[in-house]
């Protein structure tokens, strides 16, 4: 395992997952560059970017900015919105706004797609460099969900890698996505785990768990490319 400082540049970093994975990823000896809308709380070897990841140009624009000419070590894309009505009763595909939509795929794929163009340079510097793209359940085949944006942001995410390993391989840098089911994301990652299973009665994948699949991904060598990771809760039906 390479045990060299990296440069971490992680998207989606003011709660949730992302918060996890700039808390528990990283070393204290890395350099961390977190992006999001929202200023996230103080981190210790954070930088925050803040940029509106539905205007893909200018939050492009803004992250490069900062990034500038610097090797990146890991990119981790960990952003996913969905329709306002989405997982409930009162979704209707057909009273989703044209509006709604275009913020939905500008922020899951537009800036992705323009974001790690804009990064190969910077992950090239790196020795063995990652990238990876936090997908869904509702980016496999076979789901049972209805949310038909959503869906189709996640299957172009699945899409994303398999073109970016092709064009990526011959600097053997590492495309991976997991995706994941229904997450325990609004408890911290301090939290104790057998706390978050009991309180979720196991439905929820505790964060820990997609940290450990991340920590899994990094470790590995440049000879290896993990593709993806399905990552369904247990209980969960949806696949």
């Amino acid at each position: 395992m390479d045990n060299s400082n990296k440069t971490f540049l992680i998207y989606g970093v003011s709660k949730g997952l992302g918060k996890a994975i700039v808390q528990a990823v990283p070393k204290p000896t890395d350099t961390i560059y977190g992006v999001s809308r929202t200023q996230p709380q103080e981190t210790l070897n954070l930088d925050w970017i803040c940029a509106d990841l539905s205007k893909p140009e200018q939050a492009v624009s803004d992250v490069k900015a900062t990034i500038g000419q610097q090797k990146l070590d890991v990119l981790i894309y960990n952003v996913g919105i969905w329709e306002q009505q989405a997982f409930s009763d009162n979704y209707n595909f057909e009273e989703v706004s044209a509006a709604e939509i275009n913020q939905i795929i500008h922020t899951n794929i537009s800036t992705c797609i323009l974001s790690i163009q804009s990064l190969i340079e910077n992950l090239k510097l790196s020795n063995n460099a990652k990238i990876i793209l936090i997908g869904s359940t509702w980016g496999v085949d076979n789901h049972n969900g209805k949310e038909l944006v959503f869906s189709a942001t996640k299957f172009a995410l699945r899409g994303i890698a398999q073109s970016l390993r092709e064009i990526l391989r011959e600097h053997l840098i590492g495309v991976s996505v997991i995706n994941l089911g229904y997450l325990a994301s609004e408890y911290e990652i301090d939290k104790p785990m057998q706390d978050v299973l009991q309180e979720t009665e196991y439905s929820l994948i505790p964060l820990a768990d997609v940290i450990q699949a991340i920590h899994f991904i990094i470790s590995t060598s440049k000879a290896t490319c993990v593709k993806e990771i399905l990552m369904p809760a247990m209980l969960d039906q949806n696949v």
